[in-house]
């Protein structure tokens, strides 16, 4: 399925679905050969961010913003073609949403006050300022915000 499908469908479907297919997609394309763990920490930096309310008011919205995650970078006609990835990023995606339902002291979270990641073999943005929070897979998490 192609990345500009998956971003209609999210457009139609009702809350919480929407959210749900923009995370997914979002794990999917930032983290889908990450272990687990590695998952998680990038839904909940989305989370984190429309829990903040600066990057937008739904997780479609904070994945969205301009240069803020993969789905605004990757071109519209990618092919989402590893199902079993998918299907397991969609699965925590949900989870991860489940779990960010949960009052502050209740969640289970992976990388506390973390809000923006890079890969490992990317250049060292400007906003990596300090050493990260955690390392999880080939991903750095950061508390920039």
């Amino acid at each position: 399925m192609k990345l500009s499908w998956l971003l209609w469908l999210a457009s139609m479907l009702p809350q919480p679905l929407a959210d749900q297919t923009c995370l997914a997609t979002t794990v999917y394309l930032e983290a889908r050969s990450e272990p687990t763990l590695g998952q998680f920490a990038v839904a909940e930096v989305a989370l984190r961010r429309r829990e903040r309310g600066r990057w937008g008011e739904s997780v479609c919205a904070v994945v969205s913003a301009p240069r803020q995650f993969a789905i605004s970078t990757t071109p519209k006609g990618f092919e989402v073609e590893n199902m079993t990835a998918w299907n397991k990023a969609w699965g925590i995606a949900g989870r991860a949403m489940k779990m960010w339902q949960q009052p502050r002291d209740k969640r289970s979270v992976v990388v506390p006050l973390a809000d923006h990641f890079v890969k490992l073999d990317e250049v060292s943005p400007a906003w990596a300022k300090g050493a990260p929070l955690a390392t999880i897979g080939e991903h750095s998490f950061f508390a920039v915000n």
